[in-house]
Formats: C-alpha cells, structure tokens, sequence
C-alpha cells in the first residue's frame, strides 16, 4: 500500500477550501479601526501603557494633549479598570473619521472623542483627541439628589441647573451631535 498518498482534505474541508487554522473554529475578525484605536488610547489615557507608545499613531497636537494628560492620566482609576462601553464614528466630507467613545468605570461615564485621518500610506492616524476633564466622571443611573426648588417630579437636574453633566461633557459640536443621535437610535 502506497504510504504516500496524495492528502485530499485540508483542515475544514477538501483542499484548498476553508480558512486555514485549527479545526472547528472560524476565522479571526478584527474591529473596525476606530475601535481598536478607541482601545489603544484608553489604555494610554487611564495609565496602562505610556504615552510614548502612541508615537506612530497620533500626530501633532493630538500627541500633544496626551504628553500633557501623560503625567495625571485622566480615566486612571483606583477601584474600577476604564472600558470601552460605546464607540462610533462618522465619516467626514474630507474622509476622516470623527469617532465618540463613552468609558465605563464602575458606574461612572466618562467621554472620549477624536478624529482619525488615512495618511498616503493607508495608515489611519489620530489628528485630535477631546475627554471630559471630570476629577470623578459622571454616575450612572441611581437617584438624583434633590435641590430646592427642584425639578419637576421625575426629571433630571441638567448642567445649566447645577445638576450632573452628561456623557457627552466636553465634547466638540460634531461628537456631541453624533452621540445625540446614537442616543436617540437607541444605539
């Protein structure tokens, strides 16, 4: 019997179909760039990696800002890690992407928006970067204090009432325009 015999099933199927890999698992997708880039500057910006670690990804005054946020990260936190609860993007006339990201810490929210541009060389690039300048971050859900006079029964307090800010404090117009309308979609 010939030992050598010529192998006609690959490891999902016959040869030369099917992703390579161990069998019986799919194949590996990755997020879409603004989130993984949303990820990268969170860990830089609650502490976890350094700031130098941005080099290649964020250019001119966005690395800036963060060299500046880089001594006293501003989502570092001493009981809860930061993560990354909601993140979207628009894209722009001139094709960058304007992209929103609202950080979970515990039960506080925190807000997060930059602005990625596709350099010549297909690489996307941070060109801006905006975070609310919250000590503490906002609550989540829970009871609402009251202050005399007081809201009507039921409603929140807004900022320009001495009430809590929203997510979106610190935002520029455009990220706070699109995490409005996420918001009203019910994303």
């Amino acid at each position: 019997m010939n030992t050598r015999a010529r192998r006609t099933r690959g490891p999902s199927g016959p040869a030369g179909t099917g992703p390579r890999g161990r069998a019986g698992t799919a194949p590996r997708r990755t997020a879409p760039p603004h989130v993984l880039f949303a990820e990268r500057l969170l860990a830089v910006l609650s502490g976890d990696r350094p700031v130098h670690s941005m080099l290649g990804y964020a250019a001119g005054e966005a690395y800036d800002r963060l060299v500046e946020a880089g001594p006293r990260p501003p989502f570092r936190s001493t009981r809860w890690r930061p993560a990354l609860h909601r993140c979207g993007c628009r894209r722009s006339e001139g094709g960058a992407l304007e992209v929103f990201a609202i950080v979970a810490t515990g039960d506080s929210f925190r807000a997060l928006a930059f602005r990625l541009v596709q350099g010549p060389d297909l690489r996307w690039r941070c060109s801006a970067v905006e975070f609310d300048d919250l000590a503490e971050g906002v609550r989540g859900p829970g009871p609402v204090p009251r202050t005399a006079p007081g809201p009507a029964r039921g409603r929140e307090p807004g900022p320009e009432a001495g009430g809590r800010p929203g997510p979106e404090a610190g935002l520029d117009a455009g990220a706070r325009a699109g995490l409005k309308a996420d918001t009203l979609a019910g994303r």
